[in-house]
């Protein structure tokens, strides 16, 4: 243990300095994005009252939560900094509920597409504003679950005095026994099963559709499918991120460098990268989203009005 402390030493002092930096860079850059495509949604009525994009701000605002949150963590982890576990309770609380919401409203913006495909007449009907409601509701509700599991089985096993002491803060340090995160996965997995279950489902419901419109129901059937593709490779890489610990876990047994290289990389590509697809497939991807954005970004030099 001690010469991997050592170890951790060393490799902070000579090499994780670019890399921290290079962090906060990517972290604001994705915030600036995000921020700006929030600040175009509520500035054009439209968007208000349509289900996809009110899902979509939904994804904005849990990335951006979830970065901050993540971001925090990676600062006081690097600066070794110790607070006091009722915080770190209300810090793995939210970031336990927005690892999920995220995956879960993208589900849900994929089941979205597939009644404006393949139920056109319905679209109405079943996705107004008030049933938009009840499901960002829903979707919270759902990704609460496994956060209460975790939680109320720590309570249980610990003391109150625990909750004083100061610590520096980490999602493992509420796994207090192996079975508990074999409960956690299990859950995880069991989420993200019925959610790949809905985009496949979806998927070759469009891909019939696709195949039997013709004209302009075609194309933009056709660009629907690929919008349900993107939300597939957006949810596999949150799938994947789940298995980041345990290929932890496995790689600190072998070498502490090589573990500290390959977390880094796993927060980059599992975490960073799939909260940076949603501006793509909605704020650039959309027609009248990019307008909007073009409009607002070019201070209103871009004559085109946004319409809606």
């Amino acid at each position: 243990m001690a010469s991997n402390n050592s170890l951790l030493e060393q490799f902070y002092s000579r090499k994780i300095n670019y890399k921290v930096i290079l962090v906060q860079v990517l972290v604001c850059v994705f915030l600036c994005i995000n921020v700006f495509l929030i600040t175009t949604f509520f500035l054009k009525n439209y968007f208000h009252t349509t289900m996809r994009y009110i899902l979509f701000v939904i994804t904005l605002f849990s990335d951006c939560l979830f970065l901050i949150m993540t971001d925090m963590l990676l600062i006081l982890s690097y600066f070794s900094f110790a607070i006091e576990i009722w915080l770190c309770i209300i810090i793995y609380i939210i970031l336990s509920v927005y690892t999920f919401v995220t995956p879960l409203t993208l589900t849900a913006m994929v089941l979205e597409r597939y009644v404006a495909i393949c139920m056109p007449l319905r679209h109405a009907e079943l996705c107004t504003t008030r049933s938009t409601g009840h499901l960002i509701l829903t979707i919270h509700s759902l990704s609460s679950v496994p956060c209460v599991v975790v939680i109320s089985i720590f309570f249980a096993f610990t003391s109150f005095t625990f909750y004083t002491t100061g610590r520096i803060c980490s999602v493992e340090m509420f796994i207090l026994y192996k079975w508990q995160g074999h409960l956690r996965s299990a859950i995880s997995q069991f989420y993200f099963l019925i959610m790949c279950v809905v985009i496949v489902f979806s998927y070759v419901q469009i891909m019939k559709v696709a195949k039997a419109a013709s004209g302009e129901n075609k194309q933009s059937t056709w660009r629907g499918l690929r919008t349900v593709i993107l939300h597939a490779f957006q949810l596999l890489l949150c799938l994947v991120q789940l298995w980041c610990p345990f290929i932890e876990a496995a790689v600190l047994q072998i070498d502490f460098v090589l573990f500290v290289n390959v977390r880094y990389f796993n927060y980059i590509t599992f975490i960073l990268a799939p909260r940076c697809l949603s501006p793509l497939i909605y704020g650039l991807r959309d027609d009248l989203f990019f307008q909007a954005v073009r409009y607002y970004a070019l201070c209103g030099l871009y004559k085109k009005q946004p319409s809606g």
